[in-house]
């Protein structure tokens, strides 16, 4: 259902960090980065991620890739803060490379540390979409779980319609991310609802095994990107880079 007033607006802004001294600073600054983030004006919801090897969705860490997840008030809000504020300009100086990712809400369900942190008020778009599942893992469930995902990564990384797909968790093992931006809502839909896929197969095991304590899926409209990614194709209304 379309909303009224302005639209929320999400980004995710990955870095990477080639060298040992900045895989370090980065490390650290999984905890020192909280205060800053929880102080920042206008921030309605922010969390920092870390991210999986390979396709991405993988227990193994990728030590080079970091992620900050925020929620703002408005569009013009989001670029004022992510290129004005010190704690990003730190991070893009220290990253090799960056690239961030405007969203807008359009259908979400369920819960995230207790809230549901995006408000879905635009109305489902045409052009590309990206899909965001996020889930907090039982400690019993976590052998069966991750033996179902690298099967899922494998039809993810085959598939020729992904135009860009990460994992990305808070807690490794027990809160993971998946992220995946697509050419639109019906090809997405044809991955996600097959029967006989590895998804749907997961889901179905998810739901008997009761492996989540918590769960949250989303849909966004992808507005815009600011900055580059490797193998990151343009996706729409591109903005080269934030000022210096």
């Amino acid at each position: 259902m379309a909303g009224v007033g302005p639209i929320q607006i999400v980004t995710l802004s990955l870095y990477r960090f080639d060298s040992l001294g900045a895989r370090i600073w980065a490390f650290a600054m999984m905890g020192l980065a909280r205060l800053p983030l929880a102080r920042m004006p206008d921030l309605e919801f922010w969390k920092l991620c870390g991210s999986g090897t390979g396709e991405g969705f993988t227990p193994r860490p990728e030590t080079r890739v970091y992620a900050i997840l925020c929620a703002w008030p408005d569009r013009e809000t989001a670029e004022r803060r992510l290129g004005g504020e010190d704690l990003f300009r730190r991070y893009r100086a220290r990253a090799s490379a960056h690239w961030t990712l405007l969203l807008s809400p359009f259908s979400v369900r369920g819960e995230w540390a207790g809230q549901t942190p995006f408000r879905p008020q635009a109305d489902a778009p045409q052009g590309p979409i990206a899909a965001l599942t996020r889930a907090t893992l039982r400690p019993a469930s976590l052998r069966h779980f991750w033996r179902r995902v690298p099967r899922i990564s494998e039809v993810i990384g085959a598939d020729p319609n992904v135009q860009f797909k990460i994992g990305i968790g808070e807690v490794p093992f027990l809160h993971q991310v998946t992220f995946s931006v697509w050419p639109d809502a019906d090809t997405m839909d044809a991955f996600a609802r097959d029967p006989n896929g590895p998804h749907a197969k997961a889901i179905r095991a998810v739901r008997a095994g009761g492996w989540f304590r918590e769960e949250l899926y989303a849909r966004f409209h992808v507005i815009g990107e600011i900055g580059q990614w490797q193998n990151a194709p343009l996706t729409h209304s591109p903005i080269p880079d934030f000022a210096a």
